[in-house]
């Protein structure tokens, strides 16, 4: 579980920037998202995140970890990112777009 990353400061790369399409489901990204360098999720692969509040492409992201998406029927959890506060309701709608697949609950 990604909890103690809650209220942590994180640098991300963004892998997959705003406006950009998936390479697999052809859906595009209404945000930007990507992963933290030098982790390691329980899928073996980095930390993925979503980037909220930014409205242009990014390369690089730094903000606080204001949320996880714990995924109950997945092992791969999100963290949320956002240097601007976020309603736990607002974070379900932004990630929706991806999270709907899967049995999401957002732990702030």
């Amino acid at each position: 579980m990604l909890t103690s990353y809650l209220c942590k400061r994180v640098t991300v790369k963004v892998d997959r920037p705003l406006g950009s399409k998936h390479p697999k489901y052809n859906y595009v990204y209404p945000l930007n998202y990507g992963y933290i360098p030098d982790t390691m999720a329980e899928d073996g692969e980095e930390i993925d995140a979503y980037i909220l509040g930014e409205f242009e492409p990014l390369e690089t992201y730094e903000g606080k970890v204001i949320a996880i998406a714990k995924r109950n029927n997945d092992v791969e959890d999100k963290l949320i990112v956002s240097n601007k506060h976020y309603s736990h309701e607002q974070i379900k709608v932004l990630i929706e777009f991806q999270e709907r697949y899967f049995q999401t609950e957002i732990i702030n």
